[in-house]
């Protein structure tokens, strides 16, 4: 075997070696995905509760304002009152819980889109 040629095995063991590689940055991007979607959700989660507490300190005064206001006058209708604006914020909270529940997530999506377009580099080299 003269210097100029190279084994037969070589091929084999850098294309190995690319499929290692590509299969490692595959893996990295995959982390890097996960790690902002859960500090996403953490942030998200984190935000909507205390928007959620403060938004529910806000109504609970604006109710009591309220039924002191017209204590004297009509208590019960005050009362009531206050009972149908809670209820009908947790209808809409609700529905809007519903709603985001529904929306389907986008975990992975710039993975599966790499992998594709990895898949369609190799249908296209092929003979």
């Amino acid at each position: 075997m003269s210097e100029d040629q190279e084994p037969v095995s070589a091929p084999l063991r850098r294309l190995g070696r690319s499929l290692l590689t590509l299969g490692r940055i595959r893996l990295e991007l995959l982390a890097i995905e996960v790690q902002e979607e859960k500090d996403r959700i953490a942030s998200l989660v984190l935000w909507a509760v205390l928007a959620a507490l403060l938004a529910g300190f806000a109504v609970l005064m604006l109710l009591v304002l309220a039924i002191v206001a017209l204590w004297d006058s009509h208590p019960l209708l005050a009362l009531g009152a206050a009972t149908g604006v809670l209820l009908v914020a947790a209808a809409l909270a609700l529905r809007q819980l519903k709603a985001l529940a529904a929306q389907p997530s986008t975990l992975f999506q710039a993975s599966i889109a790499e992998l594709r377009k990895d898949a369609a580099g190799l249908d296209q080299r092929q003979p």
